[in-house]
């Protein structure tokens, strides 16, 4: 007959409290290397013929505070599409062009925009802090896109930030892209709210062959004649996880 040993539960509970600790400690630790040192949201602004229209997305920007990309900033997102009516559309993609195709400018798009703004270096490390909306201007537009059918990845073209009539028509142009540093929230808990704006999704269900084998998104940069798109993953360019 087994009895009860009040010394077994005693043993039980000696352990609780050292194991929450580590636990707590663990996921503590993940949610400092992992949380965004900011988000921002991109706005782009556009006048058609029917009337301004506009789209925006929030996307977050990721130290690697672990040291396990190199030290690599990354930020996690999607590109922003217009829908501009009349079958016509524009996106800004999360790519820039300097000789080639550039990923990486994307991640300092806010920062840059700040200090421009502001006439003077905003260090990173205080993105968290500003407030206000500030213009996108000149280098820093990310590349546009616009997409004859896009449930097409071959019909691409690429928009100058000065000329979009040439390639949507006239009456078409681009009013301005601006960007405004948002909460970040109780991440990873920012479903939104009160919690925290969340990272925007929805690219996929406008594009809806970026889930298709065969690299079409490396059709479409090159249907839109972007350089380098060989020594990318052309797929960052529309989104990032």
């Amino acid at each position: 007959m087994n009895r009860y040993d009040p010394g077994e539960d005693r043993m039980s509970f000696k352990w609780f409290g050292p194991l929450a600790l580590l636990a707590a400690l663990v996921i503590g630790d993940q949610i400092r290397i992992n949380r965004p040192a900011h988000k921002y949201r991109l706005t782009v602004e556009v006048e058609t013929p029917e009337g301004r229209k506009s789209a925006s997305g929030v996307v977050a920007v990721h130290p690697d505070r672990s040291y396990s990309r190199r030290g690599q900033t990354r930020t996690l997102g999607d590109a922003v599409f217009v829908d501009l009516g009349q079958g016509r559309n524009l996106v800004a993609l999360l790519a820039h062009v300097d000789n080639k195709l550039v990923l990486d400018d994307i991640n300092y798009v806010a920062l840059r925009a700040y200090g421009a703004a502001a006439g003077k270096r905003v260090p990173f490390s205080e993105m968290s802090r500003q407030t206000g909306i500030v213009p996108v201007k000149g280098e820093l537009i990310p590349v546009l896109v616009s997409f004859a059918d896009p449930a097409t990845p071959g019909t691409a073209r690429t928009v100058a930030p000065d000329d979009a009539e040439a390639v949507l028509g006239k009456g078409y142009r681009l009013q301005g892209i601006s960007t405004e540093v948002v909460p970040n929230g109780y991440w990873p808990l920012d479903f939104g709210g009160a919690l925290g704006e969340p990272v925007t999704r929805g690219i996929q269900a406008k594009l809806p062959w970026l889930g298709n084998t065969g690299n079409p998104a490396a059709t479409a940069l090159q249907a839109a004649g972007l350089p380098g798109v060989d020594g990318i993953d052309a797929r960052e360019a529309f989104t990032r996880k």
